[in-house]
């Protein structure tokens, strides 16, 4: 039997959500926990810098048994955890399916970051991208590896666009024009029909990686962004080992 096959039918599917702060990540979560517990044996890993907050939340919904929700504290830039250097995140990971195994699915819930945040393949076998009407209906035009190429991009909060003047017709068109196809999906949690076709979605995820179909794909490094410091700050590239930052 393929090596690779086998692998992915001895672990669980890892699966990471990521995207900008308030986007409605850990709602997209505690959906997939809530509506998947009775299908599937679930576990989480949340990130943030120097909090719990995300994990708490999720406890305090009760989506999941509570020692099924850890989380990692990164200290620095969510998406360095997440992209860079993974390993705090591997190991909690690895911990938790040790320890409830088997377990069929893990949530890797990314820190709140900007619209380069992108998962390690190393970490993660598909990732799902979250950004959010209330955040403008330009978004989706801005592009980024997370937006043009993780496996799902959610629109999410579609009830609020009346609400924030923006056109969510236009914001999913300019979606899937940004991602050539791959799927969007709009998706609010006072709409249970977008919340089946999410589960739908991870069901038939989970059903490709299980049969060893799934291949996993890497959306790219993220993007070139600057990071504030007191004394000027610097340009962060990811990927360019040969020059990672270059300072201001």
């Amino acid at each position: 039997m393929n090596t690779q096959i086998e692998n992915t039918r001895t672990r669980a599917l890892r699966l990471g959500v990521a995207g900008p702060v308030g986007t409605g990540k850990s709602s997209v979560v505690a959906t997939l926990c809530r509506s998947l517990r009775h299908e599937f044996q679930i576990g989480v890993i949340t990130n943030d810098i120097y909090t719990d907050e995300d994990a708490r939340f999720l406890r305090a919904e009760g989506v999941l048994p509570v020692e099924r929700i850890r989380a990692v504290e990164t200290g620095a830039c969510p998406h360095t955890a997440i992209r860079d250097d993974v390993t705090m995140n591997l190991l909690a990971v690895e911990d938790l399916e040790r320890d409830f195994a088997p377990l069929d699915i893990v949530l890797i819930e990314s820190g709140g970051d900007n619209l380069t945040a992108t998962f390690s393949p190393s970490l993660v076998d598909a990732q799902i991208f979250v950004i959010d009407v209330a955040g403008g209906g330009d978004v989706a035009r801005k592009g980024g590896p997370g937006i043009g190429r993780a496996d799902l991009l959610i629109v999410n909060k579609v009830d609020l666009g009346p609400h924030v003047d923006v056109d969510v017709e236009q914001m999913l068109k300019d979606a899937r024009a940004a991602r050539g196809g791959a799927p969007v999906l709009a998706h609010s949690k006072k709409y249970p029909d977008t919340e089946k076709a999410l589960c739908d979605w991870v069901r038939h995820l989970h059903q490709a990686h299980v049969s060893g179909t799934h291949i996993p794909a890497d959306p790219g490094p993220m993007a070139p962004h600057f990071h504030a410091m007191e004394e000027g700050g610097y340009i962060h590239r990811h990927g360019d080992e040969t020059h990672p930052h270059v300072h201001r």
